[in-house]
């Protein structure tokens, strides 16, 4: 009798520490799970389902996994302590913060972007093993930054210098501005900006090949020209302080009707692939893991998927390979399946190389972050 009373107990204890993990997901997220299609010999599983409106990530050496949550303004520190695929520990990192969406780790330092500030903490590993319930002190990074809120969230990165990028948005649809920051590519140097990329409507993702350390950024083309013009795009720097053409030319050749004729005095760099229009490209990594070898220094771009289009396109994660030369050979679909009919299940937002080579997703309307890696 006393062996099966610890025998229940035990049983007790385990379905107790297992079943929050099965509940966590919801109904609708595991449908969102089920539909979704990816090449054979890949799986893809929920890493974690409790993150709202989860963006941009980046990692520790420690295996911490940080993101930010565009909608709550928080950013949370995560990680799969059991090494079973399925985050363990969520710890609240920073809140309070507006548009709180990139995140990056540089020489053990968290950096995280707010709609018109940077901010970092130093040491974030060890402030967070010590396991205060106080949130750890940031320190204002910078806070010269445009406050609109259309197109304002920053996407962030270090390169392999240590340099900090971010974008800065157009204020509009279709527009000139006089302040100098809209519309580009920005990389702090002490206290000011330097312009790596003019001319850019609406960056939400970028991020630096592997060997040549180039930029690679995407670029979110204006509205209301049709359903099918013009294309978003994916461009690369080889001069830093080039022009991408807004709001004078879209894409490789669509001259603008409002602003098309002005006379500017740039050169135009042309895209180097166009994505499709009104599809809304996001994050950006390079692959450069271990699991993957067949994908070194592919580039995976998540598609947001369109707001205003006849019939709604975008809604997956993207593949393109590359040439020795760093110039495109092939776009092809990597996930699908968010997008059923015109009833959009998910919205993917930026994806992540691990460091054991699997490759995590984020997904803002699911709130979700998938896991894919070899079956």
């Amino acid at each position: 009798m006393m062996r099966h009373k610890f025998l229940f107990l035990f049983l007790f204890l385990v379905i107790s520490c297992y079943v929050p993990n099965i509940f966590s997901q919801t109904t609708e997220q595991l449908k969102v799970l089920s539909d979704l299609k990816i090449d054979p010999g890949l799986s893809i599983t929920i890493y974690a389902s409790d993150i709202d409106s989860p963006r941009q990530l980046a990692a520790t050496k420690d295996g911490r996994i940080y993101v930010g949550s565009r909608n709550s303004g928080k950013i949370f520190a995560i990680r799969d302590t059991d090494q079973n695929g399925v985050i363990d520990e969520k710890v609240l990192v920073a809140e309070n913060l507006i548009f709180a969406t990139g995140v990056s780790v540089h020489d053990g330092d968290l950096f995280f972007s707010e709609i018109d500030k940077i901010w970092k903490i130093e040491n974030i590993s060890k402030k967070l093993d010590r396991g205060s319930a106080d949130l750890p002190a940031k320190i204002l990074v910078t806070n010269d930054l445009p406050s609109d809120k259309w197109h304002g969230w920053k996407w962030i990165k270090h390169d392999q210098n240590g340099d900090l990028y971010t974008n800065v948005g157009a204020p509009c649809n279709i527009c000139e501005s006089k302040d100098k920051r809209y519309a580009s590519i920005l990389r702090l140097n002490g206290d000011s900006w330097e312009y790596v990329a003019r001319g850019v409507r609406n960056s939400v993702g970028f991020d630096f090949h592997p060997e040549s350390d180039k930029l690679y950024f995407t670029d979110n083309g204006r509205d209301w020209l049709g359903d099918d013009s013009p294309s978003c795009e994916l461009n690369r720097v080889d001069q830093e302080g080039s022009f991408y053409g807004f709001p004078y030319k879209h894409a490789t050749d669509i001259i603008d009707p409002e602003f098309g004729m002005t006379k500017t005095g740039f050169d135009f760099v042309d895209p180097i692939a166009e994505l499709g229009a009104h599809v809304a490209p996001t994050g950006v990594a390079f692959y450069d893991g271990l699991m993957f070898p067949e994908f070194n220094n592919n580039l995976f771009i998540t598609l947001h998927g369109s707001w205003n289009r006849s019939s709604k396109v975008g809604y997956k994660v993207i593949r393109i390979s590359l040439d020795a030369e760093g110039n495109m050979i092939s776009i092809k679909d990597f996930i699908s399946g968010w997008l059923s009919g015109d009833d959009v299940l998910g919205r993917p937002s930026a994806p992540f190389v691990m460091k054991d080579g699997s490759i995590l997703i984020s997904d803002d309307k699911a709130n979700l972050i998938y896991r894919v890696a070899r079956n």
